[in-house]
Parts: C-alpha cells; structure tokens; sequence
C-alpha cells in the first residue's frame, strides 16, 4: 500500500451514504422483499462510480466503493456465508445494558425510540450447520465495480472493506459447534477466501472490527483485563484468517461504532493498543478525531510503531456534524507526525459515515463532503511544513 513518502496521504474508513434510488433497493433486500435484481445490478453500478468519483474530487487520495452494494459493514456477510438459519432472538446488542446505556438511560432510551421508526429490520441469524464462503458472484461484483470506477476517476489506489471473524460471531450466534472458539475459527477460514480474492484483485483489503473495542462497552461486568483476554483469542483468529496473506496490502480498521452521544465509558486506547498491533497489518486505522480520544495520540509517545507500519488516525469524526478546520486537521496530523514519523502517518476518519443503509445520515452527506475536502486541505497544509 501506499505510504506518505512525500506528503502526507488522506483516506477514510468506508461506508458512504448511499442515494436514494440505491436505499430502496437495500431496504427491500433488509426485509427479505422481492426486488428487480438487474435494476438494483445497474444501481450498485452507478453508484459506485458516482462515489468514487465525488471521493478524487473531494481530494481523497486512497479510495473505495463506499459500501454502496452493502446493508451494512456488518450483516452484509450474511449472504456470502452458508451455515446460517433465521432465529427469533435479536442477539448481541451494543447500546442494551451497556457501559453508556447505564450511566445515562434518558438519552439512550430517547435515541432508542427515535432509531426504532428509521431502521428496517433484517432477518436475524444463527450458525445451525457448517460456516462456508458462498459470496464469490457478489463479491467478484464488487471488485469490477470499484476497479471500473478507479480505472474512469482516476484512482491510483482502492481499498476495499471485509468485516472481522469476531464481528460476525458477534452478529450471528452459535447453534452447532461445540465451542465459541471452534466457531469464531470456522468464521475465520470462510472469511479467509474473501480477504484473498480482494488482495488477489489489486485492492487493498481493509478488515473492520469495531468489536475489539466495543466488546468492552456492551459488557459492564467485565474487567479491563477480561476483555483484553476475550481480545487476544478474537486477534489470534483474525490472523489465522490472515496467514500467509501480505501485510503491506491489509489495513485494520478498529472503533467505538456509531455514537453520537456522551461516549464517557468507552476503553481507552493504551488498554488495547498492543492487542491492536499484534493483528498482521500493514496500518491501523482508529478513532482520534474526537473530544473523546484525541489526547491519546500521546500513547504513541510510549509505544513503538513496528518498523514499515503505517498509523491511520481518524483526524475528522463521524460522530458530530461539526467540520473540523484545516487548521485543526493540520495540527493532528503534524502531532502523530512527531512522534511516529511523518512517511508513517496517513490522515484518515474515525469511522464510517452511513455503517448501516437502514439508518443512513447518522452525519448528512453534505457535511461529509465538507469534511473531506478539510481533510484533503489540512494534509496538504501539514506537507507543506513536513516537506
């Protein structure tokens, strides 16, 4: 992958909102509805080139399809994967009798019922038989797509996201095997065929796994060190996934999720960063864009970013429609500069913009394009004075 050898890069995490003509279609595929497939075929495909599009134009220099064929980051696995059977039960949910729910219900309660009117309801899974890759068509779909839309804007590099093993254990409960860690292993050599072809095809492979923070927000009873033991299993499977796979063509992606709220209770950076970098990657893409976890660029200062590796600090938030200045994106990008090194720092978001279709505009897109194009401006104004 690219790295900032002579000025400072910019890229994102990856879901971008997606237009209205393309939500219908997800919507009615969320719902288990009929849909015209060659329509929502055609869809998918302008879209993607529309977004990517908008991306080189904003000044993005490292782009992808924006999730634009997907219900989510999350479930969109669920039609790729075999093994798996409708359950009434909702499964694992981050905001029910979590850290933050706890602390202060009102607001969680009135977010609650505010999202119960906007998102459709999928159908909910579980593992009942052996956990398979099927999604080749789609994903081979996928890859044409973003690599036409590159090839037509001028994209010199894509990268394209995967969910973690953990995050679909997460999602998608056991039923059949006889163990969590037989299970979370089975996940991750079915996802390994998908992180290969994306690798295979010239595209950088992004892993999301949000769940290696949050799983310590969702679980108040839980220690520190709890999660941190729960942590080293889930990366230990990841990069199981991962073997023999070059690393200079993966980036992991890890957050807090979508929560615009008051975030008092979330784990700290310096609690997981060594877990964070034992996943075999070449960068690492994680929240610091935000009043809660700016200061911890300083954890930096005390821990060693392994040689050839590269940092990929979120510098704008997903979690508040305020447009950071360039100034600003500047001055965060010049501090993980001086202490990791300016060629291993590339100016990316904390999270992704609209992560489910079914609840899109967590930040309207309008505000978005405005944060790119501040993004782009604020690393050209940290090259101008690193170079």
């Amino acid at each position: 992958m690219k790295r900032s050898t002579d000025r400072i890069l910019t890229t994102h995490v990856g879901s971008l909102a997606r237009p209205p003509r393309q939500l219908e279609w997800l919507f009615a595929k969320e719902r288990g509805e009929p849909y015209d497939v060659d329509e929502f075929e055609r869809s998918t495909r302008e879209a993607v080139d529309a977004i990517v599009a908008a991306q080189v134009e904003a000044g993005i220099d490292i782009v992808c399809d924006g999730e634009q064929s997907k219900s989510s980051f999350l479930t969109y696995i669920a039609e790729r994967l075999e093994g798996f059977s409708p359950r009434e039960d909702i499964g694992e949910d981050l905001w029910v009798d979590s850290r933050e729910t706890l602390a202060f219900p009102e607001f969680y309660e009135a977010q609650r019922r505010e999202r119960a009117e906007l998102v459709a309801r999928p159908v909910r899974l579980a593992c009942t038989a052996p956990v398979r890759y099927a999604g080749h068509d789609v994903l081979r779909r996928d890859i044409a797509n973003v690599l036409a839309a590159a090839e037509a804007h001028g994209a010199t590099e894509v990268f394209m996201t995967a969910v973690s093993p953990s995050d679909v254990e997460g999602q998608q409960p056991n039923q059949y095997y006889g163990s969590e860690e037989e299970y979370l292993f089975a996940i991750a050599d079915a996802m390994r065929e998908e992180y290969r072809a994306i690798i295979e095809a010239g595209l950088i492979l992004q892993i999301d796994d949000p769940r290696l923070l949050t799983y310590y927000i969702s679980h108040p009873r839980l220690s520190v060190d709890d999660c941190r033991k729960w942590a080293r299993v889930r990366v230990e499977a990841l990069n199981h996934a991962l073997r023999d796979l070059p690393e200079d063509r993966i980036r992991f992606h890890t957050c807090y999720g979508i929560n615009i709220g008051p975030r008092v209770h979330e784990m700290n950076l310096a609690d997981i960063v060594d877990i964070m970098l034992q996943v075999n990657a070449g960068a690492y893409s994680f929240e610091a864009g935000n009043p809660r976890h700016e200061h911890e660029w300083e954890v930096w200062k005390e821990v060693r970013l392994p040689e050839g590796k590269t940092l990929i600090p979120g510098v704008i938030s997903h979690s508040t429609p305020l447009v950071e200045h360039p100034e600003l994106i500047k001055q965060r990008l010049l501090r993980f500069a001086s202490v990791v090194g300016r060629e291993n720092v590339i100016g990316g978001s904390d999270c992704g913009f609209a992560s489910f279709a079914a609840a899109e505009q967590e930040i309207h897109p309008s505000i978005v394009w405005a944060k790119f194009r501040n993004l782009a401006e604020g690393a050209r104004r940290a090259s101008a004075e690193l170079w």
